[in-house]
């Protein structure tokens, strides 16, 4: 027994010890991967900046150092190119932009860059506790890596904006320093190039650092009352003429002021009323706000506090230009749900609305272009004063309530999934987070399809014409050339075509949709599942955009099909086949009018539970492919490539998932897996 026990005890602490070395290895390889993408998004951001004509880059530069610029001004600072600074920034900062003009632009651009870095780290070492190993390790270059890919720090990379050295001065006063004064001096300085971060005064005071608070006052007040003393002229013209600087560089109601102060002009308020509105909407957002930010400083959460203060600050700012609004990023780290699948909601829609234009969030319609036009100022007000996030003593807050997994399917191969780690989840995914994925999914599969093109249709069009005469003369030699047939046919008789050319435009969106809106309500499990399978197939379709443009039957001008759709071209224009420059035409290999009601039938038909609902599935894909080729929208070999990435994405999803997780509604409305999910 001793024996036995001594030699068993080798192997246990051998293995443990290797379990251990292989964590640690990858955890080493996952930081160099991300410290390796971080690097490439700054080397791609240098070279968009230094690739730009020069007078088109760094054109805020310009301000200081153009021939009318700020260093060549004698008298007033804004008698310069579009300066909009303090009088302190433009004290402060001229001795800066010297050597910015002496290096070309090239010693600013990579100062700002070396700016941006130092921001993620320290943000990143400001994580509140308790923070793991892996997280640590990791948060560095995943926080580097979203500054710069976000909206202010490429304006700011691209234009030679300051912006980024008010934030860092106040990440540095509230995390690098020790001692309070130093701290207020740094957050002072902040204040003193950007006013409303004095925000961060009373936030100081009511968190017990009066010290830091008094000094950050001192500094600001010392600051402005120098270049007060040096620029009287500019001073009264930015603090008392221009209201603290709204209005200098442009009007305060253009569409990239996302305060508070632009979104109600914009509005079409102005005046006293709308000065009245604004101080106090702003003094109500500043206050609960610094509540708010109050309660998680106590609660330990500090760079949650002081992210909610500068969201308040772009809230109540005159004026919030589009390189200061990085404080809406860094509201990231506040925890916000207590179900695992809203835990991503808030992150996610961050990230999106700071990375994305809002031209791919939210559609282009005139209902919406109140909320487009101001998108970022919502996501500034829901961190200041409305987003629950959760406090360090909620029991969700380490570990929200868990979604239900079905049980691991046995499978005949021996490595499916691929990805054990992505468990079919039995509950419903979080809606928001849903749509606003598929919203933006929509708006990248349109922006890749339509660049498929080369950005235009009349800029493909003979390649495409080329390719489509290669597969007509394929459909000949396999005897599928029914095209013109059908389409000839369909033209002489009225209704059919009616019916046809309606089926065709109507059907295509409607039906995919109401699926996954049925499967998402009724059946959650069925729902993941069918949706990743729909995006697989998407995803290699635009590959076959890319690859194979191809002009449908209708745009092949020598063939004599007719457009029934659109209606009569006129082939003597040169731009025939572009009937409108916001899609491409010529994505018509594979077919994903055909591939979508393919997937709409086989999910219907593997899941509906009544025999007409099985057949009126299987018929939407025959009706689908009838209207595609009559109507000379596309040609058969189209349909059958959309059968193949349709079979793809079901095939992708599979082999990384694993089978489909079949479930049963309990009666207290639980799903819970059946046995075949168990047997595959």
């Amino acid at each position: 027994m001793a024996d036995a026990d001594h030699g068993g005890g080798r192997p246990a602490e051998g293995f443990g010890a290797t379990a251990a070395g292989g964590a640690r290895a990858r955890l080493r390889a996952a930081r160099v991967g991300l410290w390796l993408i971080a690097a490439v998004l700054a080397a791609r951001q240098v070279a968009v900046v230094l690739a730009t004509p020069r007078g088109e880059r760094l054109t805020d530069l310009e301000t200081w150092v153009g021939p009318n610029g700020v260093l060549h001004v004698n008298g007033s600072l804004y008698d310069s190119t579009r300066f909009t600074g303090t009088p302190f920034g433009g004290l402060a900062l001229k001795p800066l932009t010297r050597s910015a003009e002496q290096a070309l632009g090239w010693g600013w651009t990579f100062g700002t860059l070396l700016l941006v870095v130092a921001l993620g780290v320290i943000a990143a070492r400001a994580l509140p506790p308790p923070v793991s190993r892996r997280t640590a390790l990791l948060a560095a270059p995943v926080a580097v890596s979203l500054l710069m890919l976000s909206l202010p720090v490429r304006s700011t990379l691209s234009l030679g904006q300051t912006s980024i050295i008010p934030v860092l001065l106040v990440l540095l006063g509230c995390f690098a320093t020790r001692g309070q004064r130093t701290s207020g001096l740094l957050i002072g300085l902040a204040a003193a190039l950007q006013p409303t971060l004095l925000l961060f005064t009373p936030l100081l005071w009511c968190t017990g650092r009066r010290r830091a608070a008094l000094a950050t006052g001192v500094t600001f007040a010392v600051g402005t009352g120098l270049a007060w003393a040096a620029m009287p002229h500019d001073s009264h013209r930015y603090w008392v003429h221009h209201m603290a600087g709204a209005g200098l560089g442009g009007p305060a109601d253009d569409l990239a002021n996302q305060s508070l102060h632009g979104a109600l002009l914009r509005f079409g308020l102005n005046g006293p009323l709308e000065i009245a509105l604004f101080l106090t909407l702003g003094a109500a957002v500043a206050v609960l706000a610094l509540r708010r930010a109050v309660r998680y400083f106590d609660d330990g959460q500090l760079l949650l506090a002081v992210a909610i203060t500068g969201c308040a600050a772009i809230v109540v700012s005159p004026t919030a230009w589009q390189h200061q609004l990085l404080w809406v990023l860094l509201a990231v780290v506040g925890r916000a749900g207590i179900r695992a699948g809203d835990r991503y909601v808030w992150p996610v829609a961050v990230v999106l609305v700071m990375t994305l234009p809002a031209g791919m969030l939210l559609p282009d319609m005139d209902a919406l272009h109140p909320l487009r036009d101001n998108l970022v100022l919502p996501a500034a007000l829901a961190a200041a004063v409305a987003v629950p996030f959760l406090p360090r003593g909620s029991p969700f807050y380490r570990s929200p309530k868990p979604a239900a997994y079905a049980p691991a399917a046995t499978t005949r191969f021996r490595h499916v999934p691929l990805m054990p780690f992505l468990r079919r989840a039995l509950t419903r995914p979080n809606l928001l987070l849903e749509l606003l994925l598929l919203r933006v999914a929509y708006a990248a599969y349109s922006q890749v399809r339509l660049a498929a093109g080369g950005g235009s249709n009349s800029a493909g069009r003979a390649e495409a014409e080329e390719h489509g005469r290669q597969v007509y003369d394929l459909e000949r030699v396999l005897h599928l050339d029914v095209e013109r047939w059908a389409n000839h046919t369909v033209v002489g008789i009225g209704w059919l075509r009616d019916v046809l050319d309606q089926y065709y435009t109507s059907f295509h969106f409607v039906v995919p949709l109401a699926v996954l809106a049925v499967l998402y309500w009724r059946r959650p499990g069925d729902y993941r599942w069918a949706r990743s399978a729909l995006g697989f197939a998407t995803l290699l379709a635009l590959v076959g955009f890319w690859l194979y443009p191809l002009a449908p039957p209708r745009l092949m001008p020598t063939l004599g099909f007719i457009d029934t759709v659109h209606g009569v071209q006129d082939f003597s224009q040169p731009d025939y086949g572009t009937l409108t420059a916001l899609t491409n035409q010529y994505a018509a290999m594979p077919s994903l009018h055909f591939g979508w009601s393919l997937w709409c039938g086989v999910v219907i038909a593997l899941l509906a539970t009544r025999w007409w609902l099985k057949a009126l599935g299987a018929l939407h894909p025959l009706l689908t492919l009838a209207s595609i080729v009559a109507t000379a929208n596309h040609w058969v070999l189209d349909a059958a490539g959309g059968a193949v990435v349709v079979a793809v994405g079901f095939g992708v999803t599979y082999f990384l998932q694993g089978p489909r997780a079949r479930a049963v509604v309990t009666a207290d409305g639980e799903r819970t897996p059946t046995r075949s999910a168990v047997h595959g």
